[in-house]
């Protein structure tokens, strides 16, 4: 009876009318082989975004690590997940050389942040409109093409967004106008062209659309004018207040020639008809008389200016004729050698140009010689002329700001010949134009050199913020407090990216990493300057108290001798300088723990960050080990420090 019962259950319930009993319910059995498994039976949607994505932009097989199970998709490198779902991805540096293909990454809807900066993809930026929670956007320093996506402006939430040093055309989507919570936004080093937009968003703190063919006139709005010139500058059609130039109106060399409507014309379209948006009535007979003598005078004079004009041509071409005719026999090789000069020319000039885009031609005024492809824009005698004013003495030389009478400000270096070593003219070249041929956002670029004998003089940006030193330290007069954590993480981030950029795209080192070495850009960003000098110092001495502490426990002995470990070391000194505000002569040997407490005690008004604090100590703690072995790679630190940046991020999203 009882299973009897039972079984009458079983069989409601597998018609969906009576819910199985709980004993009933737990007894699985495997399915019938001929009914179809889920469609979610395969991996994952978003495992299946991502090796789609893999299979078009990875085609040089760079990510070996994605090949594994789908199922620990969230533990691939590169990858962050929430509860299954990627909320982050961050692949920099690592030479994917193929394409963004539409319709693979924007299926991941929880995606906070997207980061694919420093890698070779090409081709257009598909549509990015499913990543409706993106809020950081990184795909500088890239080949992308065409035309900035229009889906972009769709992105509500985003925050960051960096599209630079691509080869992006066509306009600025005016559509950008609607971020309103974009605070840090550019477009530099493309091909971009057009007006640019009325930016006008409160919380934009840094913008620069430099280096593109951008006209017209800036948008006088309040964002815009908190800005230099520098986020303008190399845009040659721009004018405006903000940049100081004049906007010059545009007059046509000629009239319009478009004949006036006949009298005919104008009745058909009724009387005081609007052509172009001017008013015309009708012309009287007296004015289409007068019109009439006009043409006819101006035809008259016209005929006899053509025919002066034929005739003395015609007597210019016999006297040419007569000179010429002993030498008209070898006028057919005298074009055939012209025109293979001319394709002589042009395969140089092609070749010329390839140079120059790899970076390995230079171009010398005199003994003044511009490094890697760099325009010459003034000459030795310029800048010879220039007025200077010394910035401040170096391990190696002394730093001048120079102001030439063309406007132009750089940053002289003048080598002590009494602290470089002895090299010849030719082993300085090389060295300066591989140093030359280094460019990254976070180093401040050599742009040229010179050397008369014993006078050696390198030519840099001017930076127009200070160095982090004086950032640090304030004045003399005034006791600085020590920089917001938050500080601290993006200038550590900016030289972490300098050095991992130095030791990863040469076999160069900086060699002399010290917070007066670090200067700040126009949008503060902390960039690099002095690297790879100290394979000219002849000495590791310096007049400078603080500047033994930077250096490595090996490369005291001579600087010649530091090594990318030895960078390592001295960034972790810099790191541990800005989270106390102490230089490295005032910092105790203290245990790690210890030391927690002692920057903990120093910075008294962050207690609510302690956590993230320690995180960043110890970073700086790892690199500063006194065993080479024992520090991580450039590459390595720069990733601990995106961690730490990325976890921020995370927590400060999860409370909004």
């Amino acid at each position: 009876m009882f299973s009897s019962l039972l079984s009458i259950i079983v069989l409601l319930s597998l018609l969906n009318l009576v819910p199985l009993p709980p004993a009933a319910a737990s007894v699985s059995h495997p399915p019938a082989p001929w009914i179809s498994p889920p469609l979610n039976s395969g991996p994952p949607s978003d495992a299946r975004s991502l090796l789609a994505f893999k299979s078009k932009a990875d085609v040089d097989n760079k990510l070996p690590f994605w090949n594994e199970k789908h199922s620990r998709y969230c533990f691939w490198q590169g990858v962050k997940c929430v509860d299954g779902k990627v909320v982050r991805l961050v692949l920099e540096g690592f030479g994917l050389a193929g394409v963004f293909a539409p319709n693979t990454l924007i299926r991941l809807d929880q995606l906070r942040i997207l980061s694919l900066q420093n890698n070779s993809l090409t081709g257009p930026i598909p549509d990015l409109s499913g990543l409706v929670n993106l809020k950081t956007l990184f795909l500088d320093h890239n080949s992308f093409s065409a035309l900035i996506p229009a889906s972009v402006s769709s992105l509500h939430r985003l925050r960051t967004l960096d599209l630079s040093y691509n080869n992006l055309t066509g306009p600025i989507p005016s559509g950008l106008t609607t971020l309103v919570r974009l605070y840090y936004f550019r477009l530099d080093g493309n091909r971009l062209g057009g007006a640019i937009p009325p930016l006008n968003q409160s919380s934009l703190l840094v913008f620069n659309v430099s280096r593109n063919n951008l006209t017209g006139v800036i948008p006088v709005t309040p964002t815009l004018s908190r800005f230099g010139t520098s986020s303008f500058s190399l845009n040659p059609g721009l004018c405006g207040e903000i940049i100081h130039k004049e906007c010059l109106p545009r007059i046509p060399f000629f009239r319009s020639s478009e004949p006036a409507p006949s009298p005919g014309a104008a009745a058909a379209f009724g009387q005081n008809e609007e052509v172009q948006g001017l008013v015309l009535p009708p012309p009287s007979q007296k004015q289409h008389e007068r019109t009439s003598v006009i043409l006819g005078f101006s035809f008259g004079v016209l005929v006899l200016l053509v025919s002066l004009v034929c005739f003395l041509l015609s007597l210019n071409r016999r006297k040419k004729q007569k000179v010429l005719s002993p030498t008209m026999a070898s006028d057919s090789a005298a074009a055939a050698d012209a025109a293979a000069v001319m394709r002589v020319e042009e395969e140089n000039e092609l070749e010329a140009k390839v140079k120059k885009m790899q970076g390995m031609q230079v171009v010398k005024s005199g003994c003044l010689v511009f490094c890697a492809g760099e325009p010459q824009v003034y000459t030795l005698e310029q800048l010879m002329k220039a007025s200077a004013e010394m910035l401040g003495r170096g391990t190696i030389g002394t730093a001048y700001k120079a102001v030439m009478d063309n406007q132009i400000i750089v940053s002289v270096k003048r080598l002590d010949a009494g602290k470089t070593a002895v090299t010849s003219k030719e082993s300085f070249e090389r060295h300066l134009e591989s140093v030359g041929g280094l460019r990254h956002p976070n180093l401040v670029p050599l742009r040229a050199y010179f050397q008369a004998k014993e006078e050696r003089l390198l030519i840099y940006d001017y930076q127009p913020n200070g160095s982090l030193f004086s950032l640090v330290h304030g004045s003399r007069s005034t006791r600085a407090k020590p920089l917001h954590w938050t500080s601290c993480l993006k200038i550590a981030e900016d030289v972490a990216q300098g050095l991992a950029y130095i030791h990863q795209a040469s076999r160069l080192v900086h060699g002399n990493v010290k917070s007066s070495n670090v200067l700040l850009g126009a949008d503060f960003e902390a960039c690099l300057t002095d690297y790879c000098l100290a394979i000219l110092a002849d000495t590791s001495e310096d007049d400078a108290p603080d500047s033994a502490g930077y250096r490595a426990p090996e490369a005291r002995i001579s600087s010649r001798r530091v090594t990318p470990k030895s960078d390592v070391y001295s960034f972790g000194i810099l790191l541990l300088e800005l989270l106390s505000g102490k230089p490295p002569s005032q910092h105790p040997f203290l245990m790690p723990s210890d030391l927690l407490n002692w920057v903990k005690s120093i910075r008294d008004d962050e207690g609510g960050d302690e956590n993230r604090l320690a995180m960043l100590l110890e970073v700086a703690t790892t690199c500063s080990q006194t065993s080479p072995e024992q520090r991580p790679t450039m590459w390595q630190v720069l990733k601990m420090i995106q961690e730490i940046k990325e976890t921020v991020m995370m927590e400060d999203n999860q409370l909004d």
